[in-house]
């Protein structure tokens, strides 16, 4: 197939690209920098910096992996502006993609596989979650939900659309171990404020393996939650991490000290949702690994 990605040059979309080279597809990829990611991605790749850039070279499939990193910067109100435009306006040029190759009766996307996040559910308290639970209202969840619907904006245009509700992405290189690793190596790393927030996370090789599942898979649409299938609380997962590396866990971090520093978007240090995988594994995917020490063990060994 001839898949294009957004987000392919990212942590998760250069796995990606990798393992859809391996399986011989064609990548077709959007970065507003192509010289400087060309190294990034597997040789052929064909970069172009926008989504619309493509209308000549048609896909089969996509995979929606743009945005700001949303923990990156304080929650000021432009900066929740910029982490809204950033995943809506590539996911409407998507969309508009799609509108204009339906069009000119051109060759259409079959399937689109849409990044969204365990924000999607706000602060869930130690409820257990699935794809059916009513999500908590807050900036988290506007924004996943603006996402979402802009994606599923698609399927009026005959296109398939799965929605990706991921957790917390682990692995060497990147994601939340690149921040977490420096302290916890050093003895002083711990929970954050009380530790009882839970935290939904999953394998980079998982999510990445998930993403070409649902793009298989021609009876699977609507939200997934991308996490493996036993979360954590933050506490365990300071424990797991420390223990994995032979450290102590012993330097909490106040929940008011997060707040000082973070403002509101300490709420996604402190709060969380027990996020359970329920659809995936019911379509019959099966998780590498599925427990937090599984998983430290083949990231940190």
């Amino acid at each position: 197939m001839r898949v294009l990605i957004t987000g392919g040059s990212g942590f998760v979309g250069q796995r990606l690209c990798r393992r859809l080279k391996e399986a011989g597809h064609q990548l077709l990829v959007v970065s507003r920098e192509p010289d400087a990611v060309r190294d990034r991605l597997p040789e052929g790749s064909d970069i172009r910096r926008s989504v619309l850039d493509f209308v000549d070279t048609p896909p089969d499939a996509i995979v929606n992996l743009a945005g700001e990193p949303i923990a990156a910067k304080r929650w000021s109100e432009d900066q929740k502006e910029r982490l809204i435009d950033s995943r809506v306006n590539v996911t409407g040029d998507l969309v508009m993609l799609c509108e204009q190759l339906k069009a000119s009766e051109g060759r259409m996307p079959k399937v689109m596989v849409s990044a969204s996040a365990m924000g999607y559910y706000g602060d869930q308290g130690d409820r257990e979650v699935t794809e059916e639970t009513p999500p908590h209202d807050e900036f988290a969840h506007r924004l996943c939900k603006r996402w979402e619907e802009v994606a599923g904006e698609a399927a009026d245009f005959g296109v398939r659309v799965a929605l990706l509700r991921i957790g917390l992405v682990l692995d060497v290189g990147g994601g939340s171990l690149a921040k977490m690793l420096p302290p916890f190596k050093m003895g002083l790393g711990g929970r954050f404020g009380n530790g009882t927030q839970f935290m939904p996370w999953i394998h980079r090789e998982d999510l990445v393996r998930a993403i070409l599942f649902l793009l298989e898979r021609d009876d699977l649409e609507g939200p997934f939650n991308g996490s493996a299938p036993h979360p954590v609380t933050n506490a365990e997962f300071s424990r797991t991490l420390a223990g994995q590396l032979g450290r102590p866990a012993l330097m909490p971090v106040p929940a008011i000290a997060l707040e000082v520093a973070f403002g509101e978007m300490s709420r996604l240090l402190l709060t969380g949702a027990d996020m359970r995988p329920a659809r995936l594994q019911e379509a019959g995917f099966e998780f590498r690994f599925p427990t937090l020490d599984k998983a430290l063990a083949d990231i940190l060994g």
